[in-house]
């Protein structure tokens, strides 16, 4: 086997790859073999079928097989050996690739028009400011968290009269078009329904202090105006919600008032684990501040990193192979039209610019990503997951085996992986050029964002 490279340019190249008989031939033999050994055919004994009527029969496809399976593996292998940099995928060159008759061909030759990627030279420049928002924490962030956690770790209490954003609990009992309970008709028990679900404002305001033991009669259907809902309220099946109409008797059994969770040292350990040394609302409003501000950072980083990217995307200039790149794009993306693409290539190209940029600093600063690094990023994100739940002291043995099944799907680890890469990359960045940090509040940072 041959292959070989002829440079059209800086960017362009031409792979061309020979296989010869003598590189398919023992192998497309020993498969003939084996389905020869296999083949059941009418007249002819299993396993004593003709060699020749085997080849005639499945030596094209074989062949085809074989050599195109030897094609992409060298052609992989050539790539990586000669260490090419190449963009996208090599696409096939039609005007230096003869067409075959699989029948009589003995000798195959491939050419594989490729793009190469440029070289390029990422310095950083310390008298160009790069800007890191810091957003600023108010106290009406630190407000709507207390709300949160109150809300949160808040309980129903039973309470003697209903207002309008109570919650009811009674037994619903189906009546007649004379108001009398129908003997066979629906029953449900200790059913809870939410006041201000209600749609019928004359109904809403007609429950408004009832207490246990009062009943009140009303259509579900219209006070809540969802079938389904009503279905499930009922306990029926969704065919009975659809045909249901008419009043039922609701009997009040206990009524509910949910109340927030004071803030004390009962809702400290409930947020963040028995063994907090939070003591007073002051260590708990800082402890919040404190949480915003990390959440916040990712924020930060994330418009830096847009940042960075525009000022060395266009500060860096280096030349693309666009046209092939066009191409690429149209022959790997059935589902885009030329239009689509055209419209979104100086897009693709920013961003493949910032990739090459990315690349170069890492491979100048010998970025590697470690298991370990992966490991870790992984179990932070099941920390973030977590505390999404309230649940902020998960033990480290708990925290690991979730981020080994994170790490279990493949998409996931690839997708982490990249953004461990990333954080190492944007660090370098940071340290290498001059940072000029900016106190914004939350309302302009999201402006900023919207540009």
């Amino acid at each position: 086997m041959n292959i070989t490279k002829e440079n059209i340019n800086e960017l362009n190249a031409i792979v061309t790859v020979k296989i010869e008989k003598s590189d398919y031939e023992a192998t497309v033999n020993e498969q003939l073999r084996e389905y020869r050994k296999k083949a059941n055919m009418p007249g002819f004994r299993p396993g004593k079928v003709p060699a020749g009527l085997v080849k005639k029969m499945y030596g094209k496809a074989i062949l085809a097989e074989e050599v195109n399976k030897m094609l992409s593996q060298n052609l992989t292998k050539f790539i990586v050996d000669e260490k090419l940099n190449i963009l996208g995928e090599p696409l096939p060159n039609e005007e230096k690739t003869p067409e075959f008759d699989w029948e009589k061909t003995e000798d195959f030759e491939f050419a594989f028009d490729v793009a190469v990627a440029p070289e390029i030279e990422v310095k950083f420049d310390k008298r160009k400011k790069y800007p890191y928002y810091l957003i600023q924490v108010d106290d009406e962030m630190i407000d709507q968290q207390v709300e949160s956690y109150t809300g949160r770790f808040g309980e129903n209490e039973t309470v003697d009269a209903v207002e309008e954003k109570d919650t009811i609990r009674g037994n619903f009992v189906q009546l007649d078009a004379e108001g009398n309970e129908l003997e066979e008709g629906i029953k449900a028990e200790q059913v809870i329904i939410a006041v201000d679900l209600m749609k019928d404002e004359e109904v809403k305001k007609a429950i408004q202090g009832k207490k246990a033991g009062d009943t009140i009669v009303f259509d579900p259907v219209k006070v809540y105006e969802n079938k389904h809902e009503v279905g499930h309220m009922l306990n029926i099946s969704h065919e009975e919600a659809e045909n249901i109409e008419g009043d039922f008797k609701f009997t009040i059994s206990e009524v509910l008032r949910f109340k927030k969770a004071e803030v004390n040292e009962e809702l400290f350990k409930k947020a963040f684990g028995e063994d907090t040394e939070i003591k007073t609302e002051e260590e708990f409003r800082n402890k919040l501040r404190a949480d915003i501000e990390e959440q916040l950072k990712y924020s930060s980083d994330y418009k830096f990193t847009i940042d960075s990217r525009d000022i060395l995307v266009e500060k860096i200039s280096m030349e693309l192979p666009e046209e092939f790149l066009k191409r690429w794009l149209k022959e790997t993306n059935n589902e885009l039209t030329e239009e689509q693409i055209e419209a979104d290539f100086d897009n693709f190209m920013k961003d493949l610019r910032w990739q090459l940029i990315k690349d170069r600093v890492a491979k100048d600063n010998e970025v590697k990503i470690e298991q370990e690094d992966v490991k870790a990023m992984a179990k932070e994100i099941a920390a973030m997951q977590f505390r999404q739940y309230g649940m902020f002291s998960m033990p480290d043995e708990q925290l690991s085996a979730y981020a080994d099944q994170i790490l279990q799907n493949e998409e996931e680890r690839r997708r982490i992986t990249t953004r461990v890469q990333e954080e190492k990359i944007m660090a370098i960045i940071k340290e290498n050029v001059n940072m000029d940090e900016k106190a914004i509040s939350q309302e302009d940072f999201n402006k900023l964002l919207e540009k």
